[in-house]
């Protein structure tokens, strides 16, 4: 862990903080969050987001775990890829195949459904320019319905956060995770 860039709190300590904050117990153990808890309510916030758009939202589970690997890969954020592998595969129904096509030209993919096409090209939008145009904006609404599009524009927002803090504090992965799996090839 001497690579980040910050401190990393100890396990102990990051458990107590996220206890003192009433944040969810094995974000504790996470690295991302050892750094975050030495600020508690910024923590606090992104740990809130972050259940709020894992469990229980309205952006179906595998369209919501394809937009945030694409944002892994895209922005290079080892860290983010890493995390959500597992995670996306065990618990939120993606293919390994689903995530491999997220590393190529996934717009000629003949893999992916029109639904899953316009939520990464909304995703590719949200990360090139910053914005939907009105015309994709009702695409998506009329596709996933409002809530959920809002959803993805949040959670576009928020795993790029996730992404720009991993990268600019170089914080590592766990201990005994294996870099960009599932085969080490990066972006």
């Amino acid at each position: 862990m001497t690579d980040c860039r910050v401190d990393i709190l100890p396990l102990n300590e990051a458990k107590e903080a996220a206890a003192k904050i009433e944040m969810i117990p094995a974000f504790a153990e996470l690295n991302i969050f050892r750094v975050m808890l030495q600020r508690p309510r910024t923590a606090k916030a992104l740990s809130d987001l972050l259940v709020s758009l894992l469990f229980g939202g309205e952006l179906d589970d595998r369209l919501r775990e394809l937009l945030i690997m694409r944002i892994g890969w895209s922005t290079g954020a080892d860290y983010e890829w890493t995390q959500h592998w597992k995670i996306a595969r065990e618990q939120f129904g993606c293919s390994d195949q689903d995530l491999l096509e997220l590393r190529g030209d996934w717009q000629k993919s003949s893999h992916f459904d029109d639904d899953a096409k316009l939520l990464l090209t909304a995703v590719d939008t949200l990360l090139d320019e910053g914005a939907l145009s009105a015309e994709q904006m009702k695409q998506c609404t009329s596709l996933f319905g409002q809530n959920a599009t809002i959803e993805l524009v949040t959670a576009v927002g928020c795993w790029q956060l996730v992404s720009k803090l991993a990268r600019s504090l170089a914080i590592p992965l766990e201990e005994g995770i294996e870099s960009w799996p599932p085969d080490g090839i990066n972006p």
